[in-house]
């Protein structure tokens, strides 16, 4: 057993777990540390990326059993749950059929630490932006949703297609602009997570299947165990943290670091 490659498989799960909720870009802050630890070699490492990414997802499943056992229950008789079933629906669907119109485009010309740069300076500015003048957030619950701000929504999501921009940010601000309130716009993403994710992994794991072997299975083990813990405390942590702060700090984190990955990552 590698006990340097099962650190680096770790790091990664790491990165995974605590920035795939936060605004800051898991995408982006992947594909850095990947070439920073020089993780794997490319298409492996974009596989392992993959199962990682379900370990954080599985963690959104367990924090939310509760809501989303209830709703597969009830969803033929609750108009709550057919009312966020929808919703989520509708968010779903301009990130997917982007995402599987250009998927090729994206993966070949925009990831890259370039793009990662440019997008995480960007989108902090834009993050402090919003910060400042977006209207206060009337909807207090994600059952209040309406379809037209789903779809809003859905729209800011689809932005994240470009690494460093961030999903989770690209929801939460832009459920801020659409007139949700911080912690609505926070749990909404955090649902929104599940279809997205889970399409767009099951559809990578697809193309990817020949590339997956039992010899790499206790490393993507790690992985993908590491990402789980991690993310659950993530994502418990930041519910509190949105009920008080603001999403300034990660503005700047955002900038800080894209200009460093401007400077170090870039040739």
């Amino acid at each position: 057993m590698d006990i340097v490659l099962m650190l680096k498989a770790v790091v990664m799960g790491l990165v995974e777990g605590a920035t795939e909720f936060i605004p800051v870009s898991s995408t982006g802050h992947l594909i850095i540390a990947g070439e920073w630890l020089s993780f794997l070699d490319k298409e492996k490492r974009d596989v392992f990326e993959i199962m990682i990414q379900l370990g954080a997802i599985l963690a959104v499943c367990v924090e939310y059993r509760h809501r989303l056992l209830q709703t597969v229950q009830r969803i033929q008789t609750d108009a709550n749950a057919q009312h966020l079933v929808r919703n989520l629906f509708i968010a779903f669907l301009p990130a997917a059929l982007l995402g599987l119109t250009f998927h090729r485009e994206i993966k070949d010309y925009l990831f890259s630490s370039y793009t990662v740069g440019i997008a995480l300076i960007v989108g902090g500015v834009l993050i402090l932006l919003i910060e400042r003048f977006a209207p206060a957030g009337k909807v207090q619950n994600i059952d209040h949703i309406s379809a037209k701000q789903a779809l809003q929504i859905g729209c800011a999501q689809a932005l994240a297609l470009i690494p460093g921009v961030s999903r989770s940010g690209a929801t939460i601000l832009g459920g801020m602009c659409f007139g949700l309130n911080r912690q609505t716009a926070t749990e909404f993403s955090f649902f929104l997570a599940l279809p997205i994710m889970f399409a767009a992994t099951g559809y990578d794991l697809l193309k990817a299947r020949d590339l997956l072997s039992l010899h790499d299975a206790f490393i993507f083990l790690v992985g993908f165990v590491t990402a789980f813990f991690s993310a659950l405390v993530v994502i418990r942590a930041l519910i509190r943290f949105v009920a008080k702060h603001s999403f300034a700090a990660f503005a700047w984190y955002r900038i800080v670091v894209g200009i460093l990955v401007l400077l170090f990552f870039t040739h």
